[in-house]
């Protein structure tokens, strides 16, 4: 009698499991369709006519470099700087809360030291005077991300999968209007930086230098070859304070009176600073880390006489390199302190990159032809045009791929 009864009950707990099984498959393909239906939906985009690439030109020289006091001195920087953030579901990247984080640039020798994290403005630690709104906007795993200066809150609209120059500037667009100036980050990390993308966008002011493995920054002379004129930060790009191989291997040194936000918007947007890529000395060694970056070699002086560029170093570099149209070296001394370049006619800008003995990079910003008649600066961030009938039939296809999705939701919840 027992075996017949559990003969009985056998097929009733095999027809729940079967029946569970289903509305757990049925529910990963609920959660997976409405994914899809989201993932559709940040894919939404005008459709640009972009410029044509056209090499800057003029009779004048943009010197960014027109209101250096080499007697100021500069300040050592860092704008890319993440930490632990407070709040339900922080997005903590970092082991270190912003007073520790800035203490440990401190220590190292940095003045000046904004917190930009995630999508998300953070609040300067311990001087309200101080408060710099950046943060890192992008929720995209092609890491499409830009430091976004200015804002009084974050946007968060992103294209998950931007594989159009289309969306990119779109996205340029969109964070442009509320902020005072934009700054693409790691374009050497993000998926899908081509030379093509790169001729086309326009709308931001900085570029995020130095890769780990290269100091050519060759996708900044793509920019810059079509015309797009922007200056060049180097930073850290922090996420681990007590790790010697991520912090203070780059940085930025820049002239401006102190580190308020007003001073540093006017000096940023000036382009009076330079760029830099520091070893880990010590290599762990923290004492020999903190005496080392004490002595970091500088620029003394840097400008343009007449049409001719030049820079002093504060020690020899084994080499100094002009960097301009095409990324092509136009010029090149080896171990000296100075270098002097005078830029030809057919030279549209040129930029200088130094290489010291130990490893340490300085990257200045570019010297660019424009017509100080028609405008003060080779920026040009006019909008881009939209094309009304790509951007409708692209947006119908978008629209038509989420009907489908939204289809196939219905079906799986309809009754047979």
């Amino acid at each position: 009698m027992e075996t017949k009864k559990r003969k009985r009950k056998s097929p009733r707990r095999k027809h729940i499991v079967i029946r569970l099984f289903h509305v757990l498959m049925k529910g990963i393909g609920v959660l997976l369709l409405l994914l899809v239906m989201g993932v559709f939906a940040t894919e939404l985009s005008p459709i640009y006519r972009f410029r044509e690439p056209r090499p800057f030109s003029g009779p004048d020289i943009f010197n960014p470099y027109r209101n250096l006091d080499p007697a100021a001195g500069w300040k050592r920087a860092n704008f890319h700087t993440h930490t632990r953030v407070k709040g339900p579901f922080p997005p903590n990247e970092c082991e270190e809360w912003p007073d520790a984080t800035y203490d440990a640039y401190e220590k190292l020798g940095y003045d000046i030291v904004t917190f930009s994290n995630h999508n998300e403005i953070t609040t300067h630690p311990f001087d309200p005077a101080l408060q710099v709104n950046v943060y890192e906007q992008g929720y995209s795993p092609f890491k499409f991300h830009k430091l976004v200066f200015g804002s009084e809150k974050v946007k968060h609209f992103d294209p998950l999968f931007p594989f159009l120059a289309s969306q990119k500037q779109f996205e340029l667009d969109y964070l442009g209007d509320g902020s005072d100036f934009i700054q693409i980050n790691h374009p050497y990390r993000t998926i899908g930086t081509s030379e093509k993308h790169m001729q086309e966008l326009s709308g931001y002011e900085i570029m995020e230098l130095d890769t780990s493995i290269s100091t050519e920054n060759e996708y900044w002379d793509w920019a810059l070859s079509a015309g797009h004129y922007s200056f060049g930060l180097a930073n850290d790009d922090l996420h681990h304070a007590r790790s010697h191989q991520h912090i203070g291997i780059r940085c930025n040194f820049i002239q401006t009176p102190s580190g308020r936000y007003e001073d540093l918007k006017e000096a940023l947007l000036g382009g009076c600073y330079y760029a830099m890529r520091v070893p880990d000395y010590g290599d762990g060694d923290w004492s020999v880390k903190y005496e080392k970056n004490r002595y970091l070699p500088s620029i003394r002086d840097i400008g343009l006489d007449g049409s001719t560029l030049y820079m002093t170093l504060s020690e020899p570099a084994d080499s100094i390199k002009v960097t301009g149209q095409g990324h092509t070296t136009l010029s090149k001394v080896e171990h000296c302190d100075t270098i002097a370049y005078t830029m030809r006619p057919e030279d549209p800008y040129a930029r200088l990159t130094a290489y010291f003995p130990e490893g340490e990079v300085i990257y200045s910003n570019p010297f660019a032809r424009y017509d100080a008649s028609v405008s003060d600066s080779p920026f040009n961030n006019a909008p881009q045009k939209v094309s009304i009938l790509l951007t409708v039939l692209y947006n119908l296809l978008v629209l038509a791929l989420i009907a489908g999705v939204f289809r196939l939701l219905c079906k799986l919840f309809k009754k047979r």
